[in-house]
């Protein structure tokens, strides 16, 4: 791959030596193919990032470490990448792994790689698992400050959390299905599997709220073990099966399966009277346009991520003022006030 990067910013980008980036790129072998991926994955980072590779002053390298489908990892990182000119005083370069639910050993074991490297920042988004929180523990120990992202580890040693106050997300959720829905009517309530808090939070504040203001409705959870769409087909077919009062969803999923979900009421032959879902990607955004969706609750990520670079400056003192969290305003987005990036995203 071409490129004008001297050996030394290529290994930095990398986190590998310069001897061995020397070696990939003159082909000398004796490299796994894995090295040599991430080597020319850092050249394609280094591209993408040339603008912030020509500023001067105090560089601080930032890791995104993200488990999440490939199409929210692409958002996210998208989204970083957009704001990386932005952030001032200091100059940004991010190094990504990303990655769609990895063991949680294979998960730690990049976290434990970024301590050994070093590194002035580490943006997660990952379950919140005991192994995954004591990983935390030992990047806190060699003083890289962890800032989670759209879902917490609140146990862990990270210094603050940025993204969607996920409880006010739930809640609303359920304020807005009760306006819609009948007295009789039951809410099916979508979600993966795994420990992720952000998906948690929702659940609980959408539960709290609709015995609030609807204490007699009926609230049925569907846990989707597989991550795969035909499977959640069948699940809510056999959910609105079992359930004749079913006619309306709240999906607590980050990202995808609400296809699925509408394709099942239409299996049944069944209305579906309101769906609230999350966050803005292009399956969402398709179904909100044909009107398959009620609303989607959107915040605005790139947001998220500029704030998550001032906390790690802030942790460094590169910023005055100590890094703290910050909840990003819950969204309702409908077909008629879609953010102009969604669109030009699509």
């Amino acid at each position: 791959m071409p490129h004008p990067y001297p050996i030394r910013e290529i290994a930095r980008q990398a986190g590998l030596s310069e001897a061995t980036v020397d070696r990939v790129l003159n082909r000398r072998g004796g490299v796994r193919q894995s090295t040599v991926d991430e080597v020319h994955r850092a050249i394609a980072d280094l591209h993408r990032q040339r603008s912030q590779v020509r500023l001067t002053g105090r560089t601080f390298f930032l890791d995104l470490v993200v488990d999440a489908p490939a199409r929210f990892s692409s958002a996210v990182r998208a989204a970083l990448e957009s704001q990386l000119p932005l952030v001032r005083p200091a100059t940004f370069r991010a190094r990504f792994h990303l990655a769609e639910a990895p063991p949680v050993p294979e998960l730690v074991a990049t976290l434990d790689g970024i301590a050994r490297r070093g590194s002035q920042g580490v943006v997660l988004k990952a379950p919140d698992h005991p192994q995954v929180v004591a990983a935390v523990e030992r990047l806190a120990e060699t003083g890289i400050p962890v800032v989670t992202l759209v879902t917490d580890l609140p146990t862990s040693r990270r210094v603050a959390y940025v993204g969607l106050d996920n409880r006010a997300a739930g809640a609303t959720a359920a304020y807005l299905l009760d306006q819609w829905l009948p007295d009789d009517a039951a809410v099916l309530v979508t979600r993966g599997t795994g420990s992720f808090r952000g998906e948690d939070d929702r659940e609980m504040g959408f539960r709290a709220t609709l015995r609030q203001v609807r204490p007699g409705r009926q609230q049925v959870d569907l846990v989707d073990p597989s991550g795969d769409d035909a499977v959640l087909r069948g699940l809510v077919r056999d959910a609105l099966a079992a359930h004749p009062a079913i006619a309306a969803v709240y999906s607590l999923y980050a990202t995808g399966g609400n296809a699925a979900t509408v394709a099942a009421f239409a299996d049944a032959g069944r209305a579906c009277r309101a769906f609230v879902a999350h966050d803005l990607d292009a399956e969402n955004l398709a179904l909100l346009q044909e009107g398959r969706l009620s609303v989607v609750l959107h915040h605005e990520l790139a947001l998220d991520l500029r704030r998550a670079c001032h906390v790690v400056m802030q942790a460094h003192g590169a910023l005055p003022g100590s890094p703290r969290s910050w909840h990003s305003g819950v969204q309702v987005i409908t077909p008629y006030n879609l953010p102009s990036e969604a669109l030009t995203a699509s």
